[in-house]
């Protein structure tokens, strides 16, 4: 179950546009079973065809394979930053951090400027519970591209479990600003298997449905607190008195997914 989680929970925090490999060493082997793990390509086939295999076999969670693919691609264009993340990428699902952190410091160390491998490594650093590096790879990776939602959801994440809740909050605010639907896609793709509680969950819910509450957003407001009332918070109430639920208060919606109290 861990390992699954771990899979959902890259699939999420690592950046949409999956990019490129590694300071861990490439295979040498040219014409061994390695690369008939390729689909049966050769070193003889383009970078791009290589790549593209391997993002297929990837997608299909064949991920070993799909390393081969972009380690044969890589023995034939060393410093392509794209390859070097993906293959990074790849081995974060196959939950060898230490190999995916290679592979995102090698990307850097061919392009300083390169916003996903950072990002990236605030992945790893998330996935090992270092929360402090965390945030600095994420801050690092938003100093290379602030207009990035997903950047910020996660350095949000990272502020939230450590109890950092105004700067969680500034942050997912800038999210939402950036994509409506981020939000929903990290709590779907697995942060919230990664808080430590079923407490922690549902305050973490409660607070995104507090944020599209606020912005009028009643669809995921709901969705946020369907997740937090099976989650059991226990203030779920707060949505008749807290001044973010007004536009909500005003969908029936809401009394069936949150019945009143009784009146004494």
């Amino acid at each position: 179950m861990r390992r699954v989680r771990l899979h959902l929970l890259v699939a999420l925090l690592v950046s949409s546009v999956f990019l490129a490999i590694c300071a861990v060493p490439v295979p040498s082997q040219s014409n061994g079973a390695s690369e008939q793990g390729c689909a049966g390509i050769s070193s003889q086939t383009p970078v791009p065809v290589l790549e593209s295999s391997g993002d297929a076999l990837r997608q299909q969670k064949a991920y070993s394979q799909a390393l081969t693919c972009y380690g044969i691609a890589l023995r034939k264009d060393r410093s392509n930053v794209v390859l070097l993340n993906k293959a990074g990428i790849a081995k974060l699902q196959m939950s060898d951090l230490d190999g995916a952190q290679a592979y995102f410091e090698r990307a850097i160390k061919q392009d300083r400027k390169y916003a996903e491998a950072r990002n990236n490594l605030g992945v790893v650093a998330y996935l090992r519970r270092n929360y402090k590096e965390a945030v600095k790879q994420y801050q690092r990776a938003l100093a290379l591209r602030e207009t990035s939602a997903s950047f910020h959801s996660n350095l949000g994440t990272a502020f939230f479990v450590q109890k950092k809740m105004d700067r969680a909050i500034a942050e997912y605010v800038r999210a939402l600003e950036l994509d409506p639907d981020v939000l929903i896609r990290s709590y779907s793709g697995g942060v919230a298997a990664q808080i430590s509680s079923p407490e922690e969950r549902a305050s973490y819910s409660y607070l995104l449905a507090k944020m599209y509450g606020k912005r009028g957003d009643v669809e995921r407001c709901l969705h946020c607190l369907q997740r937090a009332k099976e989650d059991g918070y226990k203030k779920i109430h707060d949505v008749y008195v807290d001044p973010d639920f007004a536009t909500v208060r005003e969908d029936p919606r809401l009394v069936e997914l949150v019945p009143p109290k009784p009146q004494q």
